[in-house]
């Protein structure tokens, strides 16, 4: 038996750093938002016993596809927890979402496998119950399992459903930069607390429907201790084709800006693929990873 998932992305639109923990974590504020583009993951039960599993990622040969890949530690999570006796598996990748670019596109990866292979044992999981299992291997896991608008505290796996982001067109733009998250860790935890949290002034502009002031919230946190000169420069390029916002998401190095006309989205990825291979148009959409 095989079944088919798509994994969506995520966008930060707030990232806020709230301080170190004593196990070395970081308590964090953020809200986050799926938008429609998706990775298609593909979970195939095979005959015989045992763990093995094969993953494929014809499209990335970056991807690892041994069992450091998340969806390995996915499978393992799921099986532990339920006691199911696990089944070989066949985990085949069609990947969409840039990897290295504060998207969530592995985590997605790893939390499509868990809602399959709860489709696949008819383990009639609660959705709060897979969520459970993702946090065991990914705090942006549970998110993208569930997916919609969601403020995200603690370690980034308690979550809260807010208010969804108002109709708008998000124009994703990845350059080939890549982010170390602990330097982007070490550099927020060297800064003095700023007192107080974009996040809580974006969930307002949420509640009252103001995309427009929404759109001036937007804040992460890492974008403003790396101060990076093609970040701003993206930014920039957004802005001048009337973007209401714009920001890095996650650790980056993917850059979103967020616009009312679609035209406009347009021409700014039009303009940004002069410059870069990794330019999407895409909308906020209201669920995680779904079966097809």
């Amino acid at each position: 038996m095989k079944v088919t998932v798509k994994a969506p992305a995520k966008i930060n639109l707030t990232l806020d750093i709230v301080g170190r923990r004593p196990d070395g974590y970081h308590d964090v504020a953020m809200v986050m938002q799926t938008v429609s583009l998706y990775d298609t993951v593909t979970v195939e039960t095979l005959d015989g016993e045992g763990e093995g599993i094969e993953v494929s990622c014809p499209a990335y040969p970056q991807v690892p596809t041994d069992e450091s890949n998340i969806v390995c530690k996915a499978a393992r999570a799921f099986y532990l927890t339920t006691k199911v006796k696990p089944k070989p598996l066949r985990i085949g990748i069609d990947k969409v979402i840039p990897t290295q670019a504060g998207l969530a596109g592995g985590s997605s990866d790893g939390a499509a496998v868990v809602l399959a292979l709860n489709y696949l044992h008819e383990t009639h999981l609660k959705t709060e119950e897979m969520a459970e299992i993702c946090s065991r291997f990914g705090s942006d896991v549970p998110f993208c399992l569930l997916g919609g608008t969601m403020l995200a505290t603690g370690t980034g796996t308690t979550l809260k459903k807010l208010h969804a982001l108002p109709r708008c067109f998000i124009v994703l733009c990845k350059p080939e930069l890549n982010v170390s998250t602990a330097a982007a860790y070490a550099a927020c935890d060297a800064r003095p607390p700023k007192g107080f949290l974009y996040t809580d002034e974006l969930i307002k502009r949420l509640y009252s429907r103001d995309i427009r002031g929404l759109s001036n919230c937007l804040y992460n946190e890492f974008e403003q201790v790396l101060e990076l000169p093609e970040i701003n420069e993206i930014k920039r390029t957004m802005q001048s084709c009337k973007a209401l916002g714009s920001s890095m998401s996650g650790s980056g190095s993917a850059v979103y800006g967020i616009f009312l006309d679609e035209k406009k989205a347009q021409k700014c990825v039009d303009l940004l693929q002069e410059k870069y291979h990794k330019v999407f148009l895409t909308k906020p959409v209201k669920e995680g990873c779904c079966i097809v």
